[in-house]
């Protein structure tokens, strides 16, 4: 692990060496067991210097069937906060890729299970990076309506779990805030 990349404070602790067969071995599973090792496995990538790598792991928690009340997501709710947090914490030496486009492209591509879930979670966390990485360009050549935050709002009030879009906000206000305070470094 590198010494220089600080623990995530969204993301839970990991116990173990890690890799691809962590969440492999899981086969179906899809509940909160797979969440929980989703984001264990991310902070995991992110502490090894893997930022993008890291950001597509906390895509796949989000992808999780939760309904909402499991004792762990109250603990380490929807990883709005920590992925918004490794986009601007992420250094400049460590490949990130543009999350904006990420995101867009997954909004736009996700199939089922649980699709307009998944899409919504894919435009919050769109909407997230372009509010802390605003420079970064769109894909001209992916002709796709990109959505509002009232739009995501009333999306992820439909589809999301109790509370999900409280955690959104949230994670909007501490975006703010993070956007806020690199225009005055």
């Amino acid at each position: 692990m590198s010494h220089l990349i600080p623990d995530c404070p969204f993301l839970p602790d990991f116990s173990e060496d890690m890799n691809w067969k962590t969440l492999n071995d899981l086969g179906t599973d899809r509940t909160i067991h797979f969440y929980q090792k989703c984001l264990e496995y991310g902070h995991f990538l992110w502490k090894k210097g893997l930022a993008a790598r890291s950001i597509l792991c906390l895509d796949r928690a989000l992808g999780a069937n939760l309904g909402g009340e499991e004792k762990f997501l109250k603990q380490w709710p929807l990883p709005y906060k920590a992925i918004t947090w490794i986009l601007v914490t992420t250094p400049q030496n460590i490949f990130l890729g543009n999350p904006r486009i990420h995101f867009q492209h997954l909004a736009d591509r996700l199939g089922e299970p649980r699709k307009a879930q998944r899409s919504n979670r894919a435009w919050a966390c769109w909407y997230l990076s372009r509010i802390v990485l605003p420079t970064l360009p769109a894909d001209p050549k992916h002709k796709v309506q990109e959505p509002t935050e009232e739009e995501i709002t009333q999306q992820l009030t439909i589809v999301g779990i109790p509370g999900e879009v409280q955690i959104w906000q949230d994670a909007i206000a501490y975006a703010t805030d993070l956007s806020k305070k690199s225009k005055i470094l």
